[in-house]
């Protein structure tokens, strides 16, 4: 497919990938970026490599956020890909892995240890104690209350846990867990780190009375924490799966925010063919946004849905529509999707379908190549995750080796599988709608978004140059059109034959 010159690619096209599971280290990761990927990304978002990169939540539970794994490299091959990618790190903000050093000392020391006040117990934030209500307010991404009775030296405690026993949660209104937060950001800045995406943030302050989630104390951290990471040349990208009205509130306070809602919209619209849902959002929502399809976590379900927050505010689907959206996903993948979703599968959440994005559409090239044509051609910074890069399917034979849900998610790649998906005709096809999204000149205007009934059509213009997406979602069908170097316009109703 023509495209018209070559621009900065800041606003290009990224990629989110383990170094473990998409090459094997952060060198080999580099390898295949600047080998058959190259020219294809702007930056690069390189999921957890701390010490250890495979704890129990798959390096979300660092024993060690300041240090690289030395099975995966070092901060010199962090640098390394700084140098030419815009770089996206995990700054995980909630909690350390149970493991650390600094745990295992209040574990054995209790208040001796000079790094008690770092974490979190259910006494810091109900000094007086916690009654029903209390604790039944406390919204939790998971079944049950989020402490884990610890004994720290002598005494017994409620730990504040969050997500899992394995993961202890940071007492960040006290110095000592603001300290420690600082020296990881620091540590990140100094190693080139372009933006760092704040893992867990809607759950680190903890106040009583609240839902201890996105209060308006989180917010005032999440403030002070943007200027913090701004102060260091950094920017800040929140992960955070909640309302509507949540995501477009934070996205005013922060350089970017995800659009969690487009993913099951789009599901939503191939699936039923009902269009109107997506172009709504598609007229209301934040323009710094990172857009995603597909992420390490599940395909979310909560952020389309009806407040869960007690408020009654309705989502961008209703109840039924999301039953029939969670249903549809099982469907398409042979049940394979309900396996590792829920009490199905460990790691439980509340609000995502574990499952890759092919396999949620029935493994349909053009079904998959319309989501992604939607998705590039939807304002912001769009991010593709490893196994989506390849239309990967379900690895069902992680899922039964591990118990994790979200491992259906998370193949490991070797290079040979690398280069064999490369050449699939949807892959192919897929790397133009890449080149397409990162290098033609309209995509540096404005876009305007049209359609009725089941279509749905989004048009960028700039100067004299233009690029049009006309689809029907009842019919899985699109038609491209762009202004080429010879100042025509070029036409293409089959996605599959870019």
């Amino acid at each position: 497919m023509g495209v018209v010159g070559s621009r900065e690619m800041h606003n290009g096209v990224q990629l989110i990938a383990y170094a473990d599971r998409f090459g094997g280290s952060l060198a080999a990761l580099r390898e295949v970026l600047d080998g058959p990927l190259a020219g294809l990304f702007a930056g690069v978002h390189i999921l957890p490599f701390f010490t250890p990169f495979d704890g129990a939540d798959a390096g979300f539970d660092p024993v060690d956020h300041t240090e690289v794994d030395p099975r995966l490299g070092s901060w010199d091959d962090v640098r390394a890909l700084a140098q030419e990618y815009v770089l996206m790190v995990d700054l995980i903000v909630n909690h350390v892995s149970a493991d650390s050093a600094e745990f295992r000392d209040v574990l054995a020391h209790g208040d001796a240890s000079p790094h008690a006040r770092m974490f979190l117990t259910m006494s810091d934030v109900y000094p007086g104690g916690a009654d029903e209500a209390d604790l039944v307010g406390i919204f939790r991404p998971r079944p049950g209350l989020p402490f884990t009775p610890l004994t720290l030296g002598e005494r017994r405690r409620l730990v504040w846990t969050t997500f899992t026993s394995q993961q202890v949660d940071l007492n960040l209104t006290n110095p000592a867990g603001r300290a420690y937060l600082d020296r990881v950001l620091t540590t990140l800045a100094e190693a080139g780190v372009s933006i760092v995406r704040l893992d867990a943030v809607g759950y680190a302050i903890k106040t009583a009375g609240t839902s201890s989630f996105m209060t308006a104390d989180t917010l005032a951290f999440i403030d002070e924490l943007t200027a913090r990471a701004r102060e260091l040349g950094v920017q800040v990208l929140v992960e955070i799966h909640a309302h509507f009205e949540r995501q477009i509130a934070i996205a005013a306070a922060v350089d970017r925010v995800y659009d969690f809602a487009l993913p099951p919209l789009l599901l939503h619209a191939l699936y039923t063919g009902d269009a109107v849902p997506l172009r709504r959002w598609l007229g209301m929502r934040p323009a710094n946004a990172v857009n995603v399809l597909d992420t390490h976590d599940g395909i979310g379900v909560v952020d389309v849905g009806p407040d869960q927050m007690g408020e009654g505010r309705p989502g961008l689907l209703t109840p039924e529509q999301v039953h029939a959206l969670v249903e549809g996903i099982h469907v398409q993948s042979g049940g394979q999707s309900r396996q590792a979703t829920g009490w199905s599968a460990s790691n439980v959440d509340a609000y995502q379908v574990n499952c890759t994005y092919y396999d949620a559409l029935g493994r349909d090239d053009a079904s998959f190549l319309l989501a992604r044509a939607i998705q590039f051609f939807t304002p912001g910074i769009p991010q593709v995750y490893y196994v989506g890069l390849l239309a990967g399917g379900n690895d069902m034979d992680l899922l039964a080796r591990s118990g994790v849900g979200r491992d259906i998610n998370r193949h490991h790649y070797t290079r040979a599988e690398i280069d064999r998906d490369l050449t699939r005709p949807v892959v192919v096809a897929l790397l133009g709608l890449i080149r397409h999204r990162n290098t033609h000149p309209a995509f540096a205007g404005s876009c305007a978004v049209g359609g009725q009934d089941d279509r749905i059509s989004l048009t960028w213009t700039h100067g004299a140059h233009t690029t049009s997406l006309d689809a029907s979602l009842s019919s899985r069908r699109a038609t491209l059109t762009w202004t080429g170097t010879d100042g025509q316009l070029h036409t293409r109703d089959d996605l599959l034959n870019l």
